[in-house]
């Protein structure tokens, strides 16, 4: 898909491209490269690390990265180093977070599921970072992984069959964007109090979800591309983390779990969807 842009009084030429599996995302992210596009804008550390394989030159923006520097592609936040830069999540750290309220809203829990999307590259560091929460919190975690939508309803079968308590569902392209209406549904289905890490999926009927404000940093990230457009080199442009978090609770969700939703975390919550 082809659409037009304005910047700075000129007309700019934008191109989109979707994909549902990593080989897609893989072609997608070649195809942008031999059209030798000026910039690259990759939702997520999923679509940066396609389109850091397929170009070392062509400036990439990230909009919401889980880890740039753990994940390798910036050297530095303060200092980038390479073609890549753009906004971070820190994924990790909102994780604990987000377990954290998930005990405060389950608090006889004793044993949480973490469904993982092992394709991202957020994957792995979002499943450890739930372990070492778990630990703190005194709660078993049982990782289970998924690749593509078909798989979300043999997981959450596994996890209810393993008798966990609550879910956390690790925020990836796929968990986000590839029916989130069934995943809500599924933790309905099994009574399981679930904590996304996307707005989106509170949305579709989950219970409730933590993450930094997405809009915000898409926002933010054009930024990033007037500045790469206007001759900035990214290796100079510093890398920014979220500055907002939001906790949304879907209360028609909670009262269908029958589950009552603490009023300490109703009175911080950004959102209460009735």
């Amino acid at each position: 898909m082809r659409a037009l842009g304005y910047v700075e009084g000129k007309n700019i030429v934008i191109e989109f491209r979707w994909a549902e599996t990593v080989e897609q995302l893989q072609e997608a992210a070649a195809e942008l490269v031999r059209m030798n596009v000026d910039v690259i804008l990759a939702p997520s550390s999923t679509e940066t690390e396609r389109a850091r394989q397929a170009t070392s030159t062509i400036p990439i923006v990230f909009a919401s990265n889980a880890d740039p520097v753990g994940l390798g592609h910036v050297a530095s936040l303060p200092r980038p180093g390479g073609n890549i830069t753009g906004l971070t999540v820190v994924q990790t750290e909102f994780t604990e977070k987000g377990m954290e309220i998930l005990k405060e809203t389950v608090p006889h829990a004793t044993r949480f599921g973490v469904l993982w999307t092992p394709t991202a590259p957020s994957g792995r560091p979002t499943l450890q970072a739930a372990e070492a929460a778990g630990r703190k919190l005194g709660v078993q975690v049982e990782g289970v992984s998924v690749l593509s939508a078909a798989d979300y309803v043999g997981a959450f079968a596994t996890m209810a069959r393993d008798r966990v308590d609550a879910v956390l569902v690790h925020g990836s392209a796929l968990t986000t964007r590839h029916n989130p209406a069934l995943l809500a549904e599924l933790a309905l289905k099994h009574r399981l109090p679930t904590m996304f890490q996307g707005r989106s999926n509170v949305e579709a009927g989950g219970l409730m979800s933590y993450a930094a404000d997405f809009l915000d940093l898409n926002r933010r990230s054009a930024a990033y591309i007037d500045k790469i457009l206007k001759g900035a080199k990214p290796a100079d442009l510093p890398v920014e983390q979220a500055s907002r978090y939001q906790l949304v609770i879907n209360l028609k969700t909670a009262k269908a779990l029958g589950l009552t939703v603490p009023q300490s975390l109703l009175a911080r919550a950004d959102e209460v969807i009735e």
